[in-house]
Order: C-alpha cells, then sequence, then structure tokens
C-alpha cells in the first residue's frame, strides 16, 4: 500500500481553492438573473470574483475552510489505520502550506488545535470496503461552519406549520427551514434534505447528498419534481444572495429518503453556501485522477 499523503495534500489543496466547475456555472447563470446595479448583482460579482482569485492563487476560497469530511471507498485488504494516519497527516501539512486555516476548537476547552487536527472526530473520516478490483476513492467535502448554523430538523407532524407526515409537510418544514435562514449562511447555496431515519442517520444523510454534483438529480421522479420545486419557491421568496434581496436564493436542492419507526418522522435540512467545496480522488495502481 503505497504513501498518498502528497495526494491526499493536492486533494485538500483543490477542494479549498479551486470551486467545481458545476458549481460556479450555476452561480454565473444566478448573476444572468439578478438586475445589473443591484445588490444581489454586486454580491455575486464579488462572489465570482473571489472563486477566481482563490484558484489563481491556491488560496481559501473562504476564511472559513470549514469541518473537513471524507468519505473513502477502499479496496478490500487496503489498511484504514493507514489511510486514516495519512489523511491526518496530509491535513496538518496542508494546514502548515495555508489550504486550510486551523479552525479546530477544543469545545470543552475553547483551545484551538492549531493544525486542524482534533482526537478522532476531526476531521470526520468514513470508510466504506469495495471490492478488490475497485479503485481507491477519496470524496472531501468543507462544510462551511456559517451554512451548518442555519441547517435545521423537524420532526412531523408540526401543528404550527400545518406539516403532516408526507411531501406536502415536508414542503412547507424547507421552506420554512430557507425562511427563518434569510441569507444567512451565505446565500445563494444548496439544500440537502433527507426525509426519515433517525434524528442522527437523517442528518448524516441530508450532508451525503452535497457529494452530487449540481445536475444529478434524484432518480426518484417523485423527489426530483420535489427538488425542482423547492429550488423555484425558495428563489419566490425574494431573499436573493446574502440576503441582500434578489431572485437566486438557492442554487439547487438535493433529496434522498430513509426508512424511520413508525413513531418518528423526521426532516432534516442541511444548507450548503455558495462556497460549495467538494473534491474527489481517484487512485488506480499508481495512477491518480482528481474530479
Amino acid at each position: 500500500m503505497q504513501d498518498l499523503t502528497k495526494a491526499m495534500i493536492e486533494l485538500i489543496r483543490r477542494t479549498s481553492t479551486d470551486l467545481p466547475g458545476d458549481v460556479v456555472k450555476r452561480l454565473q447563470a444566478a448573476l444572468d438573473k439578478e438586475e445589473p446595479g443591484s445588490a444581489a448583482h454586486g454580491a455575486l460579482e464579488t462572489i465570482l470574483k473571489n472563486i477566481e482569485l482563490a484558484r489563481e492563487n491556491s488560496t481559501p476560497i473562504c476564511q472559513d475552510t470549514g469541518t473537513p469530511i471524507f468519505y473513502v471507498h477502499y479496496p478490500e485488504g487496503w489498511s484504514t489505520r493507514r489511510l486514516k494516519q495519512q489523511i491526518r497527516d496530509a491535513m496538518e501539512e496542508a494546514t502548515r502550506l495555508a489550504y486550510m486555516r486551523p479552525n479546530a476548537v477544543d469545545a470543552v476547552y475553547d483551545r484551538n488545535s492549531g493544525n486542524n487536527l482534533g482526537g478522532d472526530d476531526f476531521p470526520y473520516i468514513h470508510f466504506e470496503e469495495v471490492d478488490a478490483d475497485q479503485p481507491l476513492t477519496i470524496e472531501l467535502m468543507l462544510k462551511g461552519g456559517g451554512c451548518e448554523n442555519v441547517g435545521a430538523q423537524y420532526s412531523l407532524p408540526n401543528n404550527e406549520l400545518g406539516a403532516g407526515r408526507d411531501l406536502k409537510g415536508v414542503r412547507k418544514v424547507a421552506l420554512d427551514a430557507v425562511h427563518k435562514a434569510q441569507g444567512n449562511g451565505c446565500a445563494p447555496g444548496v439544500l440537502g434534505i433527507a426525509i426519515g431515519g433517525d434524528r442522527g442517520s437523517s442528518y448524516y444523510a441530508s450532508k451525503e447528498v452535497f457529494f452530487q454534483k449540481m445536475d444529478a438529480d434524484s432518480q426518484d421522479p417523485t423527489l426530483a419534481r420535489l427538488e425542482q420545486q423547492l429550488t423555484d419557491e425558495a428563489n419566490q421568496m425574494g431573499i436573493g444572495p446574502m440576503g441582500f434581496g434578489g431572485k437566486s436564493t438557492v442554487l439547487g436542492t438535493k433529496i434522498t429518503g430513509l426508512h424511520r419507526l413508525p413513531a418518528s418522522y423526521f426532516v432534516s435540512v442541511s444548507y450548503m453556501c455558495w462556497a460549495y467545496r467538494r473534491r474527489k480522488m481517484t487512485v488506480s495502481g499508481d495512477e491518480i485522477a482528481y474530479d
């Protein structure tokens, strides 16, 4: 098993400093919808310029470089212990090189570790084994704290909102979360919604959908229609980029459904800011590719 630490440093650099093309395309489309000279148009122009400068200079897109979330699909026979250590070594070095900012703070003692490492929980690493002849795939998401703050979880039925245990109820609580955020969390961004599960699995699933590309609609036709409906209706609220007003509050919506217990019906709404930072590294033998 080769040492992939340097390759992982490059994965972190790309994720932190170079926004994926599909996200940039959505932001450019959002800019075209806003009135020239408006605050919304100016905000999106600034965002796109920031993305360009970050890419050119290999500097973080945002000062909040986010919680690093790794999903590792490893071939049978690989050592997860060694992969985990290489990821942690790469994160420490990427922080030293200023691709990441030291953001890991011990919540009990209010101390910053200084290297983006915090016990076994920071960065978060999820391992899943695949067949021995499959490539190693490492996906990385950097989830900012501002957009994390405006996430919400609802237990249906919700009498205050008139939301029952059905997709109509899901629609009501999702739009409620967008309305309450009022552009906080750095709009325009992307909604990640999980229907069902327990409190923990529902929140995990609502973030996992962010590994999908922007144009990857749900393969379930019912959920795909709801994704488009929520995006359209959120953008009709007039909240706009950064809450300045306008037509671009949400760039897209991702929804997944989970099984649940009869007694529970959770809807978890995660929010990803415009700095939708996700990248993937694939290792096949000595060949390493980035997406």
